[in-house]
């Protein structure tokens, strides 16, 4: 006599996994703005702090050195060195290029926006 086996199928079923693609696009969706977000103001931060390290060493500079009001300053020549005020010339975070402009005024940065000195 012939018996008939009951055939186990084990697995997931083509819907099943279609839903499952369908909830991780959902939740991708939703959190890329955030990290798009994020990274984005965590590059204004660090240009910011870049320019504000900027800041202090020309200050400092200008005070050892009674420069007055008003006179340029270079970061490569004035700024920067093995024993001067930075270490090594600060890079924006977006390769744009910092301006130490003059000694009384704010420095600034070539992307411009939001990455002023605050």
């Amino acid at each position: 006599m012939m018996k008939m086996f009951k055939k186990s199928r084990k697995g997931f079923t083509l819907v099943e996994i279609m839903i499952v693609v369908a909830i991780i696009g959902i939740l991708i969706s939703i959190a890329v703005p955030g990290f798009v977000k994020a990274r984005n103001e965590s590059r204004t931060k660090a240009c910011q702090e870049n320019l504000s390290k900027i800041e202090g060493a020309k200050e400092q500079w200008a005070m050892e050195k009674n420069i007055a009001a008003g006179t340029a300053c270079t970061i490569a020549s004035d700024l920067v060195g093995a024993d001067s005020y930075l270490k090594k010339t600060p890079v924006c975070p977006e390769n744009g290029t910092y301006d130490a402009t003059t000694v009384g005024a704010d420095s600034t940065c070539s992307i411009g926006g939001n990455h002023v000195l605050q």
